[in-house]
């Protein structure tokens, strides 16, 4: 921790980070916090289903009913998503996520309302609101903190994003266990605490500035952006990061402001572009959905019993936040893509084991030694499976894809991006559970054919990105992927020195 406040981790900046990724926790909170009270929510509208309609209804249609709840979530997340470019550059990224918090108490508010009120079409509309507040959340809160950070801390600040998420997870999970609040009674108060923070950000975040690179590049405000950086950096000395935010500017002029068919457009940017699309569906079509939304059920199916399963599933959690911890301080060290390519490569692997301990347990299921093995086996994939996910593809595809735009293209790059994302996550969502009834042990196969797709193109696609400004990087598309960031650097200084000979011919 001293290494990184001697490196430009100033107490103002990390209140800033915290202050901006409540939003992630809330993101992280609502993606886990459906899982566990599954069996108290398809009561719960049974007996609605019943006092409405004086029959019983059939456990198919409950069984929709329930994967509604859980995927209109997602339907929300992609129209927030899409519209975080456009709020970003309207009101700015600390200005769009104070109004954002409204959405988000609204929702939390509707769904914990939701027993009380006798209509489980409160807990889909307050779903639906959580899902735009996340999706939101999702394209904001990375854009702000890449935007304040110090070049040489982008890549481990960047990962805390992802580090709330999976607090908001393990939060999520310890709190639905039946010894707390997951039961009959607690379950509408363990969905109504996702107000929690979005009032704790409406209290911290007004004490931020605004971005600097927000304030200089598009609104022009450049004495704003210096007094935002003296307070970020704990110092007067800010030249550099105003000399690096010009660069970009001047990089980014003839493309000031890009819509998003501008972008889908441009030959320049398409390269990023898709890079950007394909890390953000390397996240959602791993399969760590499945396992988020529908673990305690994977791990019932196994063997475990309901109670085991939801503490297997808190281990999920637990596992998240250390591995994200972890690889905090290796994301500047290691690099973003060899990291990715060692999460894709480990999901790829122990997606095989889960479908072989499947196999094995339908196979061998008559003998209760065999049982216990394999529901062993299962767990420690699921858990390893994970583990992996946590060390790459759970933090980088946020951050690469505001790494790999300038500031006029990254709004709408972030937008599209955040909307793909979320609507892989609504496929896996709202599919997931029909694709384990008809694919039943061999489940997790596609997403082992999705990986090894997805580590192929990292490995022969995605840059590096480490410690490289965002002129760098976009000058690495100008002048194609093949060529080394040391060529481009060679070639600037050919260039530099070739303006030299001339200027001392004149």
């Amino acid at each position: 921790m001293a290494q990184l406040c001697l490196q430009g981790l100033t107490f103002f900046l990390s209140y800033a980070i915290l202050a901006a990724v409540l939003g992630m926790l809330q993101f992280g909170y609502n993606t886990g916090v459906i899982n566990a009270p599954e069996v108290n929510i398809e009561n719960f509208m049974k007996d609605v289903y019943k006092s409405r309609y004086g029959e019983d209804i059939q456990d198919d249609s409950v069984k929709l009913l329930y994967s509604l709840a859980v995927s209109i979530f997602a339907i929300g997340g992609m129209l927030g998503g899409f519209c975080g470019g456009m709020i970003a550059n309207r009101f700015g990224r600390k200005g769009g996520l104070l109004l954002n918090n409204l959405l988000g108490i609204v929702g939390a508010v509707l769904m914990g309302c939701t027993k009380l009120s006798q209509l489980y079409e409160f807990l889909f509309l307050g779903r639906f609101i959580i899902g735009v507040n996340c999706g939101l959340n999702t394209s904001l809160v990375p854009m702000y903190i890449s935007e304040i950070a110090p070049l040489n801390l982008r890549g481990g600040l960047g990962t805390v994003n992802q580090l709330a998420v999976t607090v908001g997870l393990l939060l999520s999970q310890v709190l639905g266990i039946e010894q707390i609040l997951g039961t009959d009674e607690g379950w509408p108060v363990l969905l109504g605490l996702a107000v929690c923070p979005p009032i704790l950000q409406l209290v911290l975040l007004p004490w931020c500035p605004e971005s600097p690179r927000y304030l200089l590049i598009t609104r022009q405000w450049e004495e704003e952006a210096r007094r935002a950086l003296r307070r970020l950096r704990a110092s007067n000395q800010v030249e550099e990061d105003i000399e690096e935010m010009r660069a970009e500017e001047r990089a980014q002029q003839a493309e000031a402001t890009i819509s998003m068919m501008e972008l889908i457009c441009s030959p320049t940017l398409r390269s990023p572009l898709i890079i950007g699309v394909v890390m953000q569906l390397s996240q959602q079509l791993s399969g760590i959905n499945a396992v988020f939304y529908y673990s305690t059920l994977l791990f019932i199916s196994s063997g475990l019993t309901e109670e085991s399963a939801k503490f297997a599933t808190i281990g999920i959690g637990a596992i998240m936040v250390g591995m994200t911890l972890v690889s905090i301080p290796l994301m500047d060290r290691t690099g973003r893509r060899t990291l990715h390519l060692y999460g894709l490569g480990g999901m790829f692997i122990f997606s095989i084991f889960i479908t072989i301990s499947f196999l094995i347990k339908e196979f061998f299921g008559y003998v209760q030694e065999m049982i216990d093995w394999m529901s062993y086996l299962s767990v420690v994939s699921v858990l390893s499976f994970v583990v992996f996910f946590a060390v790459g593809p759970g933090s980088i595809p946020w951050m690469i894809t505001a790494e790999l735009f300038s500031q006029g293209p990254r709004p709408a790059a972030m937008s599209i991006a955040v909307l793909i994302n979320w609507m892989a996550n609504f496929l896996v969502g709202i599919g997931f559970p029909t694709m384990k009834n008809s694919l039943e042990n061999y489940t997790f196969l596609p997403f082992s054919a999705f990986l090894a797709v997805f580590w192929i193109f990292t490995y022969k696609k995605v840059p590096e990105t480490k410690n490289k400004t965002f002129e760098e990087i976009l000058a690495l598309f100008r002048h194609g992927n093949g060529r080394s960031m040391e060529e481009t650097s060679v070639s600037k200084e050919t260039d530099v020195s070739g303006m030299v000979e001339s200027d001392q011919k004149l």
